[in-house]
């Protein structure tokens, strides 16, 4: 059930005309009053004949009357306006039942506390089978105005009860960390022009994908204004900047001026103060160019940024800034793409934008070798190769695993919610990053002796999870890349340990799969053989500094082979 707190200016009589009219698509059926402020006493014009609107808009404006006509400044804000509407699925509920869910609406709000007798006058019409709208006029009998602050969580809050105690579909509480849903004028604008989205919509859109690309809420605005967007800042007398606001181009007001929007109203974490701590905390780069001219180097520190993603959400502050900056990876990843990945992670990264943000107070400096890799990312001039991405992208995948289970642990429902539905647009771009890569390592999978000795290395690395790996159509592959990784002097068995211990395989669906990406990223370099690397420093240290000799260290022998041939 959903109730919407909607101010409504000083017009009663108007209000009251759309309620007992037609509707905008002859939608409005049997207006009638089903609960009210002393009904015995109200005329209802969806009822009696006799009776007018008029009639009905001077009933509920008698207490604004009184106090206008004592007091010199006359109150212009007194109607408060409340559709409650009930889900699709939900039962038909009678009008005794609407009738007893609007009092308990108008008393959780301080409408019309219980017991109240002289509470401001209000009305709930019913015009259709789902919902209601509840009328109220501000003003109290005692002349008095009624305390309103925090009504819409009240409000929220009884309608939570009230889908318990008459079986109604439940929804999640709020915790005012979402954006406003967007107004029937903003749908209506925005289909009017033809836009698929509302402006607040497409700007929330358009500043997310541009962080990323600023170290400081100056540059952020500089490169918003390059991206075509209209940006007044405010500033104070020194210069400073103190807050901004964005505008859609083509949104325009009546009078053909540009309509902006407060950081704030766009979504809470957009706000000038909250996007100069994310972008501004942590040290600055000390060579930013030189790290951002190493393409291949920042698809992997990305990913061994995330590596310490577990272990970094022991402690909440530094959690939240961790997902905050995860969520800034994931869209900048989206943007540098190849496009057939590209659907999946952009749907991915606008699903996980409500994940970014929660009551806990973000520590943001916890989260800058995230950030900074996103940054990297952003200003690479080629993407990266295919391994590399599809290390990063099971690396995201991974991290956003962690991310909805801490949000679980907390009770943040809307948040887990979204980290969900980002995870299923994950999983999609992964196996699809993975799968060129699979073909290509299937087609030189080791011979049957050769995979008996790897399987034995899986055995005695991952034993609770060797009987799933063994029997995951991607053995094979995996099977390939050890092979690999041995030939360039790496030991399959410690490879197994480490990329296992850095994610836990028991709810991985594909572990070989999962243990692939790994080892592309933590074995991708070459592992001299430890007893050959350990004879190279004894004979470099025997010969150091001897005079007359050749400073070149000989050829250290190589180790005996102790494994069979592939």
């Amino acid at each position: 059930m959903i109730a919407a707190i909607k101010p409504s200016g000083a017009n009663t009589r108007g209000l009251l005309a759309y309620l007992y009219g037609p509707g905008r698509h002859d939608e409005h059926t049997d207006p009638h009053i089903v609960a009210g402020f002393a009904m015995l006493a109200m005329p209802d014009p969806g009822r009696d004949e006799n009776a007018t609107l008029t009639q009905l808009a001077r009933y509920l404006d008698e207490p604004v009357r009184l106090r206008n006509s004592e007091f010199g400044k006359k109150i212009t804000d007194h109607v408060w306006h409340c559709p409650v509407r009930a889900a699709p699925e939900d039962r038909h509920l009678s009008d005794a039942e609407w009738g007893e869910i609007a009092q308990r609406i108008v008393a959780a709000a301080g409408i019309a506390p219980e017991g109240d007798d002289l509470a401001c006058r209000w009305i709930a019409v019913r015009h259709a089978d789902d919902h209601i709208h509840i009328l109220a006029t501000t003003v109290r009998e005692d002349g008095r105005r009624p305390k309103l602050h925090d009504s819409g969580i009240r409000v929220g809050d009884a309608c939570r009860q009230i889908e318990k105690d008459y079986g109604l579909r439940c929804l999640k509480k709020g915790d005012r960390t979402g954006t406003r849903a967007p107004t029937q004028a903003e749908m209506h604008k925005a289909q009017r022009l033809g836009w698929e989205q509302t402006s607040r919509e497409w700007l929330q859109n358009r500043i997310r994908a541009a962080i990323p690309h600023a170290s400081t809420a100056a540059e952020l605005l500089a490169y918003l204004e390059a991206d075509g967007i209209a940006v007044k800042a405010r500033r104070g007398p020194s210069g400073d900047l103190l807050g901004y606001a964005a505008g859609r181009p083509g949104d325009l007001n009546k009078d053909g001026e540009q309509i902006f929007h407060p950081g704030g109203k766009i979504a809470p974490d957009l706000t000038l103060p909250k996007l100069r701590g994310r972008l501004e905390a942590g040290q600055p780069e000390e060579h930013p160019t030189a790290r951002r001219n190493r393409p291949a180097t920042n698809w992997h520190q990305a990913t061994e940024a995330l590596d310490t993603f577990r272990t970094d959400l022991t402690d909440d502050t530094h959690a939240q800034a961790h997902i905050t900056a995860f969520g800034e990876l994931l869209e900048a990843t989206a943007q540098k793409a190849p496009t057939h990945l590209r659907a999946e992670l952009q749907a991915a990264s606008k699903s996980f934008a409500r994940a970014q943000r929660s009551q806990i107070r973000a520590e943001d400096r916890a989260a800058h070798a995230i950030r900074m890799a996103a940054r990297d990312i952003v200003h690479t001039a080629t993407g990266p190769d295919g391994s590399a991405l599809a290390a990063l992208i099971a690396a995201l995948l991974w991290a956003g695993i962690i991310a909805n289970r801490w949000h679980d642990a907390k009770g943040h429902a809307h948040q887990a919610d979204a980290a969900r539905q980002a995870l299923h647009h994950l999983q999609a771009a992964a196996d699809q990053a993975l799968t060129p890569t699979l073909v290509v390592l299937e087609q030189r999978q080791p011979k049957e002796g050769a995979q008996r000795t790897l399987a034995h290395d899986v055995r005695a690395s991952v034993p609770d999870q060797a009987d799933r790996i063994l029997t995951d159509p991607s053995w094979p592959a995996l099977a390939a890349l050890l092979a690999d990784a041995e030939a360039r002097g790496h030991q399959p068995h410690q490879l197994l340990k480490e990329a296992a211990a850095q994610r836990e395989l028991s709810t991985a669906r594909q572990p070989a799969r999962v243990l692939i990406t790994r080892l592309q990223h933590t074995g991708r370099n070459p592992s001299p053989n430890p007893r050959a690397e350990a004879a190279r420093r004894r004979t470099t240290a025997s010969w150091t500094g001897q005079p007359g000799q050749s400073t070149q260290p000989p050829t250290a022998p190589a180790a005996p082979p102790n494994r069979p041939r592939r």
